[in-house]
């Protein structure tokens, strides 16, 4: 089960969060945002339950299951990115119009691959403390979280499935070619996972967030907005 919020009225927005975070990464856009949105938090991530296997496939079949049949615009943070790019396809049922991919980490080494799986066959830790358990997973996820932990016998842990991490290589190319929808990639200038010039070889003009990191959206949730206002239909 997908635990989603949304709120505004107008055309509908989807924004997905990364690998690690939950729906609450958003609050600073959808707060300002002049249409209507909905936020879920991906499979095994915050208040959402794990699934048996992790794929971008996966993923985006789950989300696909709460989307209005209506045209929206997705846009997606790192791994929401690319679940946003393969809901963009057509192929899960969504009539996606424009797709905005942010931070995703289009090119990945052999040992980058071996050490996800390798975090993906850890068991979760736990902790003491439900303050220990977040503070973990506002590390993982790079931003700060509240809904990030989930209560278990002997403590607190956090939600993240741990198997989600063996997701895999995105195939980039592949996905950029089969969307139906207007596709834009950015990324903060600043942000070491998504460097301008590997975006570059993907699509002619990514979008660079001038003195932004990895997760703009929360740095600077007011540029994500100005890119949305310019793009979304």
């Amino acid at each position: 089960m997908l635990h989603v919020e949304r709120g505004g009225n107008g055309p509908l927005l989807v924004l997905l969060h990364g690998l690690g975070a939950t729906g609450e990464v958003w609050k600073d856009v959808v707060g300002d945002w002049h249409g209507s949105w909905l936020v879920p938090d991906l499979p095994g991530h915050g208040r959402s339950t794990p699934i048996d296997r992790y794929s971008f496939g996966s993923f985006a079949s789950a989300i696909a299951n709460v989307i209005p049949r209506e045209p929206v615009t997705i846009i997606g943070h790192s791994l929401g990115g690319v679940v946003g790019l393969a809901l963009a396809s057509g192929w899960f049922g969504v009539d996606v119009t424009t797709c905005v991919g942010v931070g995703i980490k289009v090119q990945w080494t052999d040992e980058e691959l071996e050490k996800a799986a390798s975090l993906a066959a850890r068991p979760n830790k736990v902790f003491a403390t439900k303050e220990e358990a977040v503070e973990r997973a506002s590390k993982m996820a790079g931003v700060p979280l509240e809904h990030g932990v989930s209560e278990v016998d002997g403590g607190w842990t956090t939600a993240l499935d741990m198997k989600a991490f063996g997701v895999g290589r995105p195939d980039m190319p592949g996905l950029i070619m089969a969307s139906k929808a207007r596709t834009v990639l950015a990324a903060g200038e600043n942000d070491p996972m998504s460097p301008q010039e590997h975006l570059k070889e993907l699509v002619p003009e990514p979008v660079a967030f001038p003195g932004a990191g990895h997760n703009v959206h929360v740095e600077s949730p007011s540029s994500v907005l100005t890119l949305l206002a310019q793009v979304a239909t």
